[in-house]
């Protein structure tokens, strides 16, 4: 087994070696056979051209004609000498240069950006490849917070559950009241990894449906006005009041899967329920138009969130309060979700802090252009 490794091993490198001999022999080869077609082209024309016009003898061995040519395939030779140059230095050592990146790439490790060459094509590759280290990067970060987060939220409520646990198992005489409070601990505890287990995984789903989501025209008023009707109704519930407002044309539409920014405005009602922190809560949703884009404002009068957090609101788990996250629910994934599929819509979404004193988020979605 070891030598078959030894060998596969040989045999890679051997096959890197062979390719990087394929590419410095292949160019100088293909200008040498372009060379000598261009040459052989040129003392065609001119026996011809000799053979017609001039009295020069047209063969081609005579000196007369020879010495013509000379200058002729030297200024050829030097011509194609100056372009295997370039060829060499502009483009085979920059694509040598990135196949040999490709190699030690280190998304843990990360290397400094590759320098730019120039201003070409070869120059905006370089970029978009540095540009692709930034994002693997980014990804495997996303990973290792994900599964910190995941691990972090499991751990506590887990950690209460062992002792509410032990404490019944050691405490034989315990009170049946004191038992009963430790039980309703217990599964509330539990639920709430359940929950937080569902909300993973629903998360999970979304971003495999949002690859292949499709979307269709759909009349911009008429969804804010379904919208509104459907939690003004929801907020009536909690003595909650919806204040909206658009100003949508007839005719304009959206291109939208309306599932999907649905549970956009979902998630962005429900943090107002969960997390508004106010008795006599009001909600304002107002919608508009810019350019070729339709934007949506949901504001509130609640507790808000302080100004160093709002740029971390859409993060995966990032949640303000973690003790009010466990009494209220939610994992931080909501935000995560509607800024995902707000994006694969082509718009943009963000936070503020609204004028009313709450929090406000604001997004777009592109127009249909007639």
């Amino acid at each position: 087994m070891i030598l078959l490794k030894q060998f596969g091993e040989l045999d890679i490198s051997t096959r890197k070696e062979s390719d990087n001999m394929k590419l410095k022999i292949k160019l100088p080869l293909l200008f040498l056979v372009m060379f000598i077609v261009f040459m052989a082209s040129i003392g065609i024309y001119l026996k011809f051209i000799f053979a017609e016009y001039s009295p020069i003898s047209s063969s081609l061995l005579d000196p007369s004609y020879i010495v013509l040519l000379l200058p002729i395939f030297a200024i050829a030779c030097f011509i194609f000498i100056i372009l295997i140059m370039y060829i060499h230095f502009c483009i085979e050592e920059p694509i040598r240069l990135l196949n040999s990146r490709l190699e030690r790439i280190n998304i843990v490790h990360p290397l400094p950006p590759l320098a730019l060459r120039s201003n070409d094509e070869i120059g905006d590759l370089y970029n978009h490849f540095n540009n692709m280290e930034k994002r693997l990067q980014l990804a495997h970060k996303e990973q290792m917070d994900m599964i910190a987060a995941i691990a972090h939220d499991l751990k506590a409520p887990l950690t209460s559950i062992n002792g509410f646990a032990e404490l019944l198992a050691m405490q034989k005489g315990l009170p049946e009241n004191e038992k009963q409070e430790y039980y309703e601990l217990i599964q509330k505890k539990s639920k709430y990894m359940a929950e937080l287990i569902n909300d993973f995984v629903s998360f999970i789903k979304e971003k495999l449906n949002l690859e292949s989501m499709t979307v269709k025209p759909v009349n911009a008023s008429k969804l804010f006005e379904n919208i509104a009707l459907e939690y003004e109704h929801e907020l009536s519930g909690f003595d909650y009041e919806l204040i909206y407002k658009h100003l949508f044309k007839e005719n304009m539409m959206l291109m939208v899967n309306e599932i999907m920014i649905g549970r956009v405005f979902g998630n962005l009602f429900s943090n107002v329920v969960r997390y508004g922190g106010k008795n006599e809560l009001k909600v304002y949703m107002t919608g508009y138009s810019q350019g070729a884009y339709a934007y949506f404002e949901i504001e509130d009068n609640g507790i808000g969130v302080p100004d160093k957090d709002i740029s971390s609101l859409f993060l995966k788990f990032f949640t303000v309060d973690k003790s009010r996250q466990i009494e209220n629910g939610g994992i931080g994934l909501g935000l995560a979700s509607c800024k995902s599929i707000i994006e694969y819509h082509g718009g943009e979404i963000y936070a503020y802090s609204s004028e009313y004193g709450g929090l406000g988020i604001k997004f777009s979605l592109p127009l249909v252009q007639h």
